[in-house]
């Protein structure tokens, strides 16, 4: 008798531990809202490592119609940026070129390592997707509406300004 005692008490302090460990299981998946975890009450409390799907701009495409180059006019090249499941793909003036990227926090923007066609083109056009590269690598926040897409610089400017739609 005492061993069937024992055997139960064992079997109520298991399921006691499961439904516990489950109860901090869901705990973990309330809404943290769009801001990514921070508080709301405007402290500064963004964990910095909080990444979300990429949810915001997947299945959408834009082209480039502005930057904070000087000397060449976006207009002039063919550069787009499309973005689907997590990853982004487009045309950077002369080549094409893929890789991943995830948004996070209060509109945290990253891209991943990228991949890239390797042809050559005119110099200016060169000179464009090497900008458009390096501005691309850079990009830390973006704001989106429905017809704009703004990627903003590690320093806060904006640095790439897209329409929506790759003119294709």
């Amino acid at each position: 008798m005492t061993r069937t005692l024992s055997t139960r008490r064992l079997a109520a302090l298991v399921i006691a531990i499961a439904a516990a460990a489950a109860l901090l299981v869901l705990a973990g998946c309330g809404d943290d809202g769009v801001d990514g975890g921070t508080d709301g009450g405007g402290g500064d409390t963004d964990t910095g490592s909080v990444e979300t799907d990429s949810a915001a701009l997947d299945g959408t495409d834009w082209s480039l119609v502005r930057w904070r180059e000087t000397g060449l006019d976006p207009a002039d090249f063919t550069i787009t940026a499309s973005f689907a499941d997590g990853s982004i793909s487009g045309t950077s003036a002369v080549n094409t070129y893929s890789g991943s990227y995830t948004t996070g926090g209060v509109n945290d923007f990253s891209v991943g390592d990228l991949a890239g066609t390797m042809m050559a083109g005119p110099e200016p056009d060169m000179e464009a997707e090497a900008a458009y590269m390096g501005l691309l690598e850079d990009a830390a926040s973006f704001h989106a509406t429905d017809t704009t897409l703004t990627l903003f610089g590690s320093d806060g400017a904006e640095s790439l300004i897209f329409t929506a739609g790759t003119g294709e």
